[in-house]
């Protein structure tokens, strides 16, 4: 059986969490107290990365609303869907049309955290990127 080499990273990652997560989550227990609160909220650290997730969302948000041309667009994935129901490949058509759901679902969720993301650059901006807040 032919496995994509990217396929082959994600399997060997995902093994390689499990097996630190099982261990990593059996020390973190037996070291804290149940209930133990973080320090901080990390309020400074998201400051500082504030204009990467914008523009990292504003991109996915281009190229899901792109043209048929542009691989990842909705437009493109509905293309599809209605070629597949037009050659009666039902079962290929059910599937790209849940694919395409969850991508439009998908501009729903990155909108949302766009408009969410304004008001954390606000708060940044009135609370000197979160220093005090660490």
């Amino acid at each position: 059986m032919y496995v994509r080499r990217g396929t082959r990273t994600l399997l060997a990652g995902l093994a390689v969490t499990a097996v630190l997560g099982g261990t990593a989550g059996a020390a973190s227990a037996a070291d804290g107290a149940p209930g133990a609160k973080p320090a901080g909220d990390g309020a400074h650290a998201l400051c500082k990365r504030v204009p990467k997730i914008d523009r990292r969302i504003a991109r996915a948000l281009k190229r899901i609303d792109a043209g048929a041309g542009t691989r990842g667009s909705v437009a493109r994935l509905q293309k599809r869907v209605d070629n597949a129901k037009k050659a009666g490949h039902t079962a290929i058509a059910t599937y790209l049309q849940n694919r395409l759901d969850a991508r439009t679902s998908l501009r729903t969720n990155l909108e949302q955290r766009q408009k969410d993301l304004v008001s954390v650059k606000t708060w940044c901006q009135a609370n000197d990127n979160g220093k005090a807040a660490s």
